[in-house]
Protein backbone atom coordinates (compact mmCIF):
# COMPACT_ATOMS: atom_id res chain seq x y z
CA UNK A 1 0.00 0.00 0.00
CA UNK A 2 1.60 3.94 -1.09
CA UNK A 3 1.28 6.31 1.87
CA UNK A 4 0.77 9.55 0.86
CA UNK A 5 2.11 12.42 3.03
CA UNK A 6 1.31 16.37 2.70
CA UNK A 7 4.23 18.06 3.04
CA UNK A 8 3.19 21.66 1.26
CA UNK A 9 2.84 23.05 4.43
CA UNK A 10 6.38 22.69 5.56
CA UNK A 11 7.57 23.32 1.81
CA UNK A 12 8.57 26.27 -0.52
CA UNK A 13 5.60 25.99 -3.58
CA UNK A 14 8.40 25.23 -6.03
CA UNK A 15 9.30 22.43 -4.45
CA UNK A 16 5.60 21.05 -3.50
CA UNK A 17 4.98 18.47 -5.78
CA UNK A 18 8.55 17.48 -5.74
CA UNK A 19 9.27 13.08 -4.31
CA UNK A 20 10.85 12.10 -1.41
CA UNK A 21 14.15 11.52 -3.12
CA UNK A 22 14.29 14.95 -5.05
CA UNK A 23 13.51 17.17 -1.96
CA UNK A 24 16.14 14.84 -0.04
CA UNK A 25 18.78 16.08 -2.75
CA UNK A 26 17.03 20.11 -2.75
CA UNK A 27 18.81 22.86 -1.32
CA UNK A 28 17.91 23.66 2.61
CA UNK A 29 16.11 26.54 1.28
CA UNK A 30 13.22 24.10 -0.28
CA UNK A 31 12.03 24.02 3.49
CA UNK A 32 9.53 27.05 3.99
CA UNK A 33 11.27 29.44 6.61
CA UNK A 34 14.59 29.02 4.98
CA UNK A 35 16.32 31.56 2.89
CA UNK A 36 18.89 31.47 0.56
CA UNK A 37 21.00 33.35 3.11
CA UNK A 38 20.19 30.74 5.75
CA UNK A 39 21.26 27.85 3.61
CA UNK A 40 24.29 29.99 2.81
CA UNK A 41 25.20 30.31 6.91
CA UNK A 42 24.10 26.83 6.91
CA UNK A 43 26.43 25.70 4.24
CA UNK A 44 29.56 28.17 5.59
CA UNK A 45 28.77 26.82 9.40
CA UNK A 46 28.21 23.39 9.11
CA UNK A 47 29.11 22.44 5.20
CA UNK A 48 24.89 21.76 4.88
CA UNK A 49 24.02 22.15 1.62
CA UNK A 50 20.60 19.82 1.32
CA UNK A 51 17.51 18.81 3.14
CA UNK A 52 19.39 15.08 3.66
CA UNK A 53 22.48 17.01 5.21
CA UNK A 54 20.97 19.03 7.44
CA UNK A 55 18.67 15.61 8.66
CA UNK A 56 22.23 13.57 8.72
CA UNK A 57 24.05 16.57 10.61
CA UNK A 58 25.83 15.11 13.89
CA UNK A 59 25.15 18.25 15.63
CA UNK A 60 21.32 18.71 14.68
CA UNK A 61 21.14 14.77 15.42
CA UNK A 62 22.47 15.28 19.27
CA UNK A 63 20.25 18.30 19.86
CA UNK A 64 16.93 16.23 19.02
CA UNK A 65 18.52 13.31 21.57
CA UNK A 66 19.20 16.15 24.09
CA UNK A 67 15.76 17.29 23.71
CA UNK A 68 14.48 14.16 23.66
CA UNK A 69 15.85 13.30 26.72
CA UNK A 70 15.14 16.07 28.76
CA UNK A 71 11.54 15.56 28.09
CA UNK A 72 12.13 11.58 29.67
CA UNK A 73 14.73 12.38 32.14
CA UNK A 74 13.84 14.49 35.31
Amino acid sequence: MPISVNLDAVLDKAYESSSPKELADAPVSALSGVSEADGEALLKAFNIKTISDLADNKYIKAAQAIAELSRIAK
